[in-house]
């Protein structure tokens, strides 16, 4: 090995949203390969918010590559120009690639996509369905406990995928050769609706949990109610018209692996304890 891939081995690798569900999962993963590893969230020092730029290039610096996972989502207003910044200031810092976790069927989240693949970089795209953990890690977790998983999500099916998966996918996007100009279309091994997901939950969890339909304006009325930003309607609305409702290989071109299935995850999940109402 030459003093200059010495150097360059020897760089962090950034993990934006290093705290959230992918992220931490791929922080764990490169720390378990003894790749250094700067995770950069709010939280963080440097900090890396998305709505204030003015950390952004202290977290960047002296990094070889970096993971991009944008919050609240790609589809929602101000992520291009956020994106677009963060490409400009990752070229700027010497950084060699960007993997960016992209949203599967959003129209929007492509823009982001398009802006990546024009940086001038080495580029990944990891787009990626309905994480399974959504029912576990904050967003619908008190609802499981709850026994009631309320979205405006009618009958609509959808190729669920594991946040494991998905991290395994970036860790070999940012570790390993052959993943470059690649757009990975992540799902699981089939399809769901969410009245499955439910059974496949009481499954795992002798516990009974119930699926219940609501309207955009009831679910909007839930958002706000909560305090949460009301686009999620539209793009729920958007991703569950049955633009998902079918299932890729991605997990299998990426890592020469089935995905995992949900109800494995919905068994794993519930033996940890996360579901456990007392």
């Amino acid at each position: 090995m030459g003093e200059q891939t010495q150097v360059q081995d020897s760089k962090p690798i950034l993990v934006i949203g290093g705290t959230g569900k992918t992220g931490r999962r791929i922080a764990d993963r490169l720390t378990e390969r003894g790749v250094p590893v700067r995770v950069a969230s709010r939280s963080t020092t440097p900090t890396f918010d998305w709505t204030d730029e003015s950390g952004w290039a202290a977290a960047l610096a002296g990094t070889r590559a970096a993971y991009i996972a944008y919050q609240p989502d790609l589809a929602f207003p101000g992520a291009p120009e956020a994106i677009t910044r963060v490409s400009e200031l990752a070229k700027a810092a010497g950084v060699e690639k960007l993997v960016l976790l992209s949203g599967r069927g959003e129209e929007a989240a492509e823009v982001c996509e398009r802006i990546v693949q024009a940086a001038g970089l080495k580029w990944t795209i990891v787009r990626c369905s309905w994480f399974n953990q959504n029912f576990s890690e904050n967003f619908l977790l008190e609802s499981v406990r709850a026994g009631e998983i309320a979205l405006p999500a009618g009958d609509a099916v959808e190729p669920f995928v594991d946040a494991d998966d998905i991290a395994d996918v970036a860790v070999a996007a940012l570790t390993e050769d052959g993943h470059d100009s690649e757009i990975y279309e992540l799902t699981g091994p089939r399809l769901l609706s969410f009245h499955d997901v439910a059974t496949e939950i009481s499954k795992a969890t002798g516990q009974d949990v119930a699926y219940i339909p609501l309207t955009p304006e009831q679910y909007a009325a839930a958002l706000r109610e909560h305090g949460m930003p009301e686009e999620f309607v539209e793009l729920f609305t958007q991703i569950l018209d049955g633009r998902n409702a079918n299932l890729t290989n991605g997990v299998r071109r990426a890592l020469g692996r089935e995905p995992k299935d949900f109800a494995d995850y919905a068994r794993d999940a519930a033996a940890s304890g996360v579901w456990s109402v007392d």
